[in-house]
C-alpha cells in the first residue's frame, strides 16, 4: 500500500492563506440572502406568457437591448454554482461519460468554471480518483503528497504515474518506518538510465525541509533562498505532512491565475455526480475523502422520494459540503428541494441535444420558462440555479442568465473538444468524437448508475426504456478556445443590456417573444457562408 491516507472532510483542518483574492472568495462565499432582485418587467412578460398558455424555449425569445455604459471587457461574469461555491465563469461541464472526467474538469476550473465528474465508472473509487487528480493538479500546498518507498523501483513508480495519470514528477521518498530520506524529481527521472534501480539510488538526497506550520510566504522565501522547487513539510519525527511546489506557490504569490476557480487552499475546484439509494452515501463518502467541492445528485427527476431521502442523508453526513440537486423544471419542485436542504438547483428536463425524454415520456417544460419559474420560486433562498440543457449558441447563455440562472451546464457545446473522453471516429474523412446521452441505450446497458438515474435500476437489459440517443460531434480543438467564445458572447450580451454583473443582468433582463420569421432574421440569411466563424 502507498503511504497515502484519505482524511474525512469532517476531520480536516483547513489552512487559509492570506491572499487578498482568496480572502475575497471567502467573504463572497459567506454572502447570504436572495440572489435576484425583483424584475417587474420580466415578471410581467412571463405572466403574460402563462396567461396565454405559452412556455418558451431559447429560440422563442431574444433579450431587449438598453442604454449602456458598459463594454464587454468591463463586465464581471463571477457567479455562484451553489450556496458556498463560487465561479469566475458561469460555465459548468455536464456529468456525462463523453464529456467530463478529470482532464475536462481541470480545464474547466482553469477557465474559471467547474466540471462535474460523471458516475459511470466501474467503481466509485475510480470516480474518487478522478476527483483527486483535479485536486492534486494545482496546489499552493499539497496536504496529502503522494509518497514512494526507498525500495520501489523507478519502473514501478513510472507505472504508478501512468496508471493514476499523475501530471507531476515530484515524490517524497520514505524508508519503511515512514520517514523522509530523499526526493524524486523530474531531473532524477530524466537522468536515470536504469529503470530497475530502487528509488534510494536515483533520488536526490540533499534536501531542504520546513517544519509544520510553515506559511506560504515563508515557503516562498525559503525556496528562493535555497533555489529549491520542492519543499517537503515534516514533523519532529521526520514524517511528511505536506509539500510546497514552487510553481504553484509563485502562482498564488504573484497572482498569475486570477481567472482560475480555486478553493481557499489553492486547489482547483471540482464537483462530482452521485445517484440515489443505498450506494449513494458510500460514493459520497469516497468523494468527500477526495476533497470534492460539490456533490451533485444527478437524476432525471429531482422531485422524487429517493432524491429527497438521499439529499437528507448526504447533508446529515457531510454538512460542510454543498449539494446541488437535479433535474427539475417546475418552480414548486425547486422550492421543495431548497426546503429539504439543497444548496443548488439544476434545471432542465428533456432539453439536451441527445435527450429524448420529452418525446418518450411526454413531459417537460421548455427551458427558458423552466429557468424563470424555478429561479422565481426560490429567489429569496440564497440558492442558485444552474440551467442544464437546450443551449446551442453563446447568446442562449445570456438568455438563460437573464431568465434567472446563475450558471449553465454544457454538454454538446463542449463535446468534441480535446479534453473530452469521447472516442474519435472518422466519417467522410472528417474527424468526430462520440457523444451520447446518459439515458441512451448503450450507457444504460453498460451502467447500473445510468439505469438508476432514470429509475430503471431493477429492469433487465432487454426491458430498458432509453431516454437518450448516441451520436457524434465534430472535433473542436482545445476547450479553452470554445469557452472563450461562449463567455465572450455572454460579455457582449451584457454590454448590450447595460449590465456589469450577472446580478445586474438578471435585474435588467426583459424579453421579446419572437416569431419564426424573427428567428430566421436572427440567423445569417441571403448569403452563402464561405468561411466558418468560431462561434456560430
Amino acid at each position: 500500500m502507498r503511504p497515502f491516507v484519505a482524511v474525512a472532510r469532517s476531520g480536516m483542518k483547513k489552512r487559509f492563506f492570506h491572499s487578498p483574492r482568496l480572502l475575497g472568495n471567502k467573504r463572497n462565499n459567506q454572502k447570504k440572502g436572495r440572489f435576484r432582485m425583483k424584475n417587474l418587467a420580466l415578471d410581467a412578460f412571463f405572466q403574460k406568457m402563462e396567461a396565454d398558455g405559452m412556455a418558451l424555449a431559447f429560440k422563442d425569445v431574444r433579450l431587449k437591448s438598453g442604454y449602456s455604459q458598459v463594454l464587454p471587457p468591463e463586465v464581471s461574469v463571477r457567479t455562484q454554482f451553489s450556496r458556498k461555491v463560487t465561479l469566475n465563469s458561469p460555465v459548468v461541464s455536464a456529468a456525462m461519460d463523453t464529456v467530463t472526467e478529470s482532464t475536462m474538469a481541470i480545464a474547466m476550473a482553469k477557465a474559471g468554471g467547474i466540471g462535474v465528474i460523471h458516475r459511470k465508472f466501474a467503481t466509485p473509487a475510480q470516480q474518487a480518483e478522478e476527483v483527486e487528480r483535479v485536486k492534486l493538479y494545482l496546489n499552493a500546498i499539497i496536504s496529502k503528497p503522494i509518497c514512494v518507498y526507498e525500495d520501489d523501483t523507478i519502473e514501478t513508480i513510472e507505472s504508478l504515474r501512468e496508471e493514476k495519470m499523475y501530471s507531476f514528477q515530484s515524490f517524497p521518498v520514505l524508508n519503511r518506518q515512514g520517514r523522509l530520506i530523499g526526493l524524486l524529481t523530474r531531473n532524477d527521472f530524466d537522468l536515470c538510465q536504469n529503470v530497475c534501480l530502487p528509488a534510494r539510488e536515483a533520488m536526490t538526497q540533499k534536501l531542504i525541509t520546513a517544519p509544520v506550520g510553515t506559511t506560504l510566504v515563508q515557503a516562498y522565501a525559503l525556496m528562493i533562498k535555497e533555489k529549491k522547487k520542492v519543499l517537503p513539510i515534516t514533523d519532529t519525527e521526520g514524517k511528511v505532512t505536506g509539500m510546497y511546489i514552487f510553481s504553484d506557490v509563485k502562482r498564488v504569490m504573484e497572482g498569475n491565475s486570477q481567472s482560475y476557480n480555486i478553493d481557499s487552499a489553492g486547489h482547483l475546484r471540482v464537483a462530482a455526480a452521485i445517484g440515489t439509494g443505498d450506494s449513494a452515501l458510500g460514493r459520497a463518502t469516497l468523494l468527500a475523502n477526495a476533497s470534492v467541492d460539490v456533490i451533485v445528485i444527478d437524476t432525471a427527476h429531482g422531485d422524487s422520494k429517493p432524491v429527497f431521502e438521499t439529499l437528507k442523508e448526504i447533508k446529515r453526513a457531510f454538512p460542510d459540503i454543498d449539494v446541488v440537486v437535479g433535474n427539475v423544471s417546475e418552480g414548486a419542485s425547486a422550492k421543495r428541494l431548497v426546503d429539504a436542504g439543497a444548496d443548488g438547483i439544476k434545471v432542465g428536463q428533456g432539453s439536451g441535444s441527445i435527450c429524448t425524454t420529452r418525446m418518450v415520456a411526454g413531459i417537460g417544460c421548455p427551458q427558458v420558462t423552466a429557468i424563470y419559474n424555478c429561479a422565481k420560486a426560490i429567489q429569496d433562498s440564497g440558492v442558485p440555479v444552474c440551467a442544464d440543457g437546450g443551449i446551442e449558441y453563446s447568446g442562449d447563455i445570456t438568455v438563460a442568465i437573464g431568465a434567472g440562472a446563475h450558471s449553465v451546464m454544457l454538454g454538446n457545446l463542449l463535446a468534441g473538444t480535446e479534453e473530452t473522453p469521447g472516442e474519435i471516429i472518422t466519417i467522410d474523412d472528417m474527424r468526430y468524437k462520440h457523444y451520447r446521452g446518459m439515458g441512451s441505450l448503450g450507457v444504460m446497458i453498460e451502467s447500473r448508475e445510468s439505469r438508476n438515474r432514470y429509475g430503471q435500476t431493477n429492469l433487465g437489459k432487454d426491458k430498458l426504456v432509453p431516454e437518450g440517443v448516441e451520436g457524434a460531434v465534430p472535433c473542436k480543438g482545445p476547450v479553452e478556445k470554445s469557452l472563450y467564445q461562449y463567455v465572450g458572447g455572454l460579455r457582449s450580451g451584457m454590454g448590450y443590456v447595460g449590465a456589469r454583473t450577472i446580478e445586474e443582468l438578471q435585474e435588467k433582463a426583459d424579453f421579446y417573444r419572437i416569431s419564426s420569421a424573427g428567428l430566421a432574421e436572427s440567423h445569417p440569411h441571403n448569403i452563402r457562408i464561405v468561411k466558418d466563424a468560431p462561434n456560430y
